[in-house]
């Protein structure tokens, strides 16, 4: 019977993530194509992917309420899943109907409430990982995840970019919904099962982790990579398309490759990460999306640009791979779960400030001058990296 229970919590923590590949993709990419069919301003894009990645930077207190609410009795994780993938199928399925013009309020509440469950399923299926799952195992979970996750990016990129070109923007909205769906009937016969202690006792002394100025300035990298690397990576699909000419069905397959390439730059983060170190691998994933970013900037053709698109998603997976490692080397044990949520707000701080940042550069400048602010953005990161490796505790890997 319990093995029967990880074979489908595993399938749960897939499907999980599957779901989060396509509605990531769409935020991510395709969110800014749809709103500029109704010739929303880039400006005013911006405003609603910022404030719609509130719920994200808000996750914190879903993780607390989780850990400390059995939710009438049914479980400390399940439910408020179930209430996550409920939340996001709905809200999603409406906003097909709602003007982001003449209904911009509603619209941005259905936004929200889209974000709200999907940061709730997330944070509590992560949290259900950790009770559930015994060391040994969590390298199996996490590939499990990942693998979820970017498989999913890869397919909708290319299924949302052809129904896109189409105008058939109401089947983006029902199959991620539809989705959601099927996840919440593979999430019903899954138990939560015993919960797996931490190693470390919950002690109040862990929190004087925050006062360590290596974590502190390893926060202040956590808003601005994202700041710029999302933001960048939000601007490809519009820019291949205003700019470069490439059609909506053909951005889509442009958005696969990106995803292709991401793949395997977390595939390759972590080996080359053991071979030299936590400190050369973030400053090599910096120089490259530095350097790519700029590219984006200065492409030519639409030819290139696909060999530019597949280095940026080499670039976002290697950069993602590292940091999340550096994460995890900081997160204090007696309080991993919570320290490593706080990173993750962090940098969702970071994209939520970069969507409005980008949106207003190309209204005001254009996408080249964007793309090469945000390079810039990145260079001026390099400084808190030796920073962070100067002072940091003892413990922290080199």
């Amino acid at each position: 019977m319990e093995e029967r229970q990880r074979l489908n919590r595993l399938i749960l923590f897939g499907g999980i993530y599957f779901v989060e590949g396509a509605v990531l993709i769409y935020f991510s990419a395709f969110s800014v194509l749809y709103l500029r069919t109704f010739d929303l301003s880039f400006s005013r894009i911006g405003v609603i992917g910022g404030i719609s990645l509130i719920p994200f930077v808000l996750k914190i207190f879903i993780g607390l309420l989780s850990d400390k609410v059995n939710l009438a009795g049914w479980g400390y994780r399940k439910p408020y899943i179930l209430i996550g993938l409920v939340l996001q199928a709905l809200a999603i399925f409406f906003i097909q109907f709602v003007s982001p013009v003449s209904q911009f309020p509603l619209f941005l509440v259905l936004m929200l409430l889209t974000a709200l469950g999907m940061s709730t399923y997330d944070t509590c299926s992560d949290g259900l990982s950790i009770d559930t799952t015994p060391p040994e195992d969590r390298g199996l979970v996490q590939g499990i995840m990942v693998g979820g996750r970017a498989l999913s990016s890869i397919i909708f990129a290319a299924v949302f970019g052809l129904l896109s070109a189409r105008g058939n923007w109401s089947m983006v909205f029902t199959l991620i919904a539809v989705l959601a769906l099927v996840v919440l009937f593979i999430a019903l016969p899954v138990k939560e099962g015993k919960r797996h202690i931490a190693e470390g006792a919950y002690q109040k002394d862990a929190f004087k982790a925050f006062k360590d100025w290596g974590f502190i300035l390893f926060l202040v990298l956590g808003i601005l990579y994202p700041l710029a690397l999302y933001s960048a990576n939000s601007m490809i699909g519009p820019f291949l398309n205003e700019v470069l000419g490439v059609s909506l069905d053909s951005v889509g397959v442009y958005l696969s490759v990106f995803g292709i390439g991401a793949v395997l730059g977390a595939v390759v983060g972590g080996p080359l990460m053991k071979r030299i170190g936590r400190r050369n691998s973030i400053l090599a994933a910096l120089l490259l999306t530095t350097i790519v970013t700029a590219a984006m900037a200065l492409v030519p053709s639409a030819g290139l640009a696909w060999v530019v698109v597949f280095v940026f998603g080499v670039a976002f997976g290697y950069y993602e791979t590292v940091y999340m490692a550096m994460g995890m080397d900081f997160s204090d044990p007696r309080i991993a779960a919570f320290m490593f949520s706080i990173i993750m707000a962090v940098g969702n701080i970071g994209i939520g400030l970069g969507q409005p940042l980008a949106g207003v550069l190309v209204d005001g400048m254009g996408f080249k001058a964007m793309f090469l602010i945000l390079a810039v953005v990145h260079v001026l990161s390099l400084p808190l990296v030796f920073g962070i490796f100067k002072v940091r505790k003892e413990g922290i890997p080199q």
